[in-house]
């Protein structure tokens, strides 16, 4: 793969955005602990049942710099997980849609005093509809947000060419610092941007990052040796739509 010709701010050579979802309480409790100990900002996908639970707590990492974005009113995915059956992305309609990511935005709006500018699919799905009735919901999220934000996907973005509506994003969770290098330095190989996504914090478990390795990370981010801007996806995503507006 060609390495890309954009050019990051201060001589960068590639951009990693660190993203969580769901609001979830390790996420307070173990994560930002280490992100702030280290001057590093992170994207916060919230849920509201999550902010409403620890509202204060919400609060003070919206106004410690860190990004709040928006990850649905209902998080919607397919009716093939039982637990999204009544929620479920196949029943849902265009309208529908685009309805509940305004109240999302609107809801984020009133608990923390921010407007979220960058979205997250939940389960990384962009559908509403089955069959000949299904439509991609992207052009919604474009039309709300400076980026959407995927899931599972294979690799990083090429901030050339890229959609910002739909991120490449790979999953954090589970990960040894020694997998996730293995994917930085393949993003500055490139000069790309990776956006990364986890969810709960800890020493182990099911959609957890890994203490340790979020650890381990920022310390390496931190060394100038790496050279890497590491930001919030509202921050990289503004400098990207910036420097193809320059190029027109």
């Amino acid at each position: 793969m060609a390495a890309s010709s954009f050019a990051w701010p201060q001589g960068k050579r590639a951009a990693v955005s660190l993203t969580f979802d769901d609001a979830r309480a390790s996420q307070l409790d173990a994560g930002l602990p280490i992100l702030n100990a280290n001057g590093i900002k992170a994207t916060f996908y919230v849920s509201m049942d999550g902010v409403e639970k620890r509202l204060a707590d919400w609060k003070a990492v919206a106004a410690g710099g860190h990004e709040i974005g928006n990850h649905s009113m209902r998080h919607p995915c397919t009716g093939n997980f039982p637990w999204s059956r009544q929620k479920a992305l196949e029943d849902y309609t265009p309208a529908q849609m685009a309805a509940e990511l305004d109240q999302a935005n609107a809801k984020i709006e009133s608990l923390l005093g921010v407007r979220a500018v960058t979205y997250a699919y939940p389960c990384g799905q962009k559908y509403v509809g089955r069959g000949e009735h299904t439509s991609s919901y992207v052009p919604l999220v474009a039309q709300r947000f400076i980026a959407g934000r995927g899931w599972r996907d294979e690799g990083a973005n090429d901030p050339a060419y890229c959609d910002p509506a739909q991120l490449m994003t790979i999953e954090f969770d589970g990960l040894t610092f020694e997998q996730l290098k293995v994917l930085v330095d393949e993003t500055v190989k490139n000069g790309f941007w990776l956006v990364l996504c986890g969810h709960d914090i800890g020493p182990s478990g099911r959609q957890t990052t890994r203490v340790d390795t979020l650890r381990a990370f920022c310390e390496y981010a931190r060394d100038p040796a790496t050279n890497l801007w590491v930001d919030t996806v509202a921050n990289v995503a503004r400098y990207v739509w910036d420097q193809r507006a320059a190029r027109k």
